[in-house]
């Protein structure tokens, strides 16, 4: 495939889950600095603690706001700001250099780690193909080592005194996970040298009456090197049962799990949303002292020491 054809969409069914179109900055910010939501340092793997459910959720940051951001203050910076106003630019920078990955993901409820999908991956040469761009083949086994890891995750981190049966899920033992579907939409073409992280979620929160024999995860796959989604994938899982050979329900211990995750998620969201939001309220006050303002002249240097 190209490198600069369109999104492309495979896989043997469409979902019908779309994404809203975010909205602006300042209304971004807006909407959340209303919300009655405690200030607390963000973490991806918060504890189960967290408001009730019927509270709004933040809104979905800006699509741009990692690359937004650095270039309204590149503006700020050009139109000259004192020792406070540079400090203060250099922290919400800081926390995009460091922090890009983890709130960009747990803004869409990913919950992000090591132990939990593909960590900082290294692309490898010969992922490329001909048209000189990492091959979709690629994306699917990048999300299939991260699936497993996510459920490994459960065995090892979560509910050890479930170990055996997360781990007999990914084998054809007793109970088990089959791929009914997988759907991908390549976001943009990488290339090597470039690394990435891929993250998967619950789409939605498990029902446990009657318990489905089915679920949906999400994933996505982050270039670092474009501090961006390179592709966002979606599975239907069904769970197995290989002695019976046929399709069964959701086991007790993956409802329990599942719902504890779930929770995960949606304080994960609210928290990095939350955090997003305050960047843009730091930068937009920055523009307001800065060049959004009736005196403002925009600092161009000087020539010291030049000929008179």
């Amino acid at each position: 495939m190209p490198a600069r054809l369109p999104s492309v969409r495979t896989g043997v069914r469409l979902s019908g889950s779309a994404f809203r179109r975010a909205p602006s900055a300042s209304a971004y910010a807006s909407a959340s600095s209303q919300l009655c939501l405690h200030r607390r340092p963000y973490s991806a793997a918060a504890s189960s603690s967290q408001a009730p459910e019927s509270e709004v959720q933040p809104p979905p940051p800006p699509p741009r706001w990692i690359s937004d951001l650095p270039a309204r203050i590149g503006k700020c910076l050009a139109f000259g700001c004192n020792a406070r106003q540079v400090s203060q630019a250099a922290g919400v920078l800081r926390t995009i250099a460091t922090e890009w990955k983890e709130l960009l993901a747990a803004s869409e409820g990913f919950l992000t780690g090591g132990r939990r999908g593909l960590e900082s991956r290294e692309i490898a040469w010969g992922e490329m193909d001909s048209f000189a761009h990492v091959n979709n083949v690629n994306y699917y086994r990048y999300a299939e080592s991260a699936r497993v890891n996510w459920i490994t995750n459960f065995a090892v981190h979560v509910d050890p005194k479930h170990r055996k049966q997360w781990r007999e899920l990914m084998s054809p033992i007793s109970t088990g996970l089959i791929m009914r579907s997988l759907k991908a939409d390549f976001k943009f073409p990488m290339v090597y040298p470039d690394k990435i992280s891929v993250y998967h979620k619950l789409r939605k929160r498990p029902e446990s009456d009657p318990a489905p024999s089915s679920f949906y995860l999400d994933c996505v796959v982050l270039s670092h090197r474009h501090r961006r989604i390179s592709c966002r994938l979606e599975e239907d899982i069904v769970i197995y049962d290989y002695r019976k050979g046929g399709k069964t329900s959701m086991p007790q211990f993956m409802l329990d799990m599942f719902e504890e995750t779930w929770k995960l998620q949606e304080e994960a969201k609210a928290q990095a949303r939350l955090r997003i939001s305050r960047l843009h309220e730091e930068v937009e006050q920055l523009e307001r002292e800065t060049w959004n303002r009736p005196d403002a002249v925009e600092d161009m240097g000087s020539a010291v020491g030049g000929s008179k």
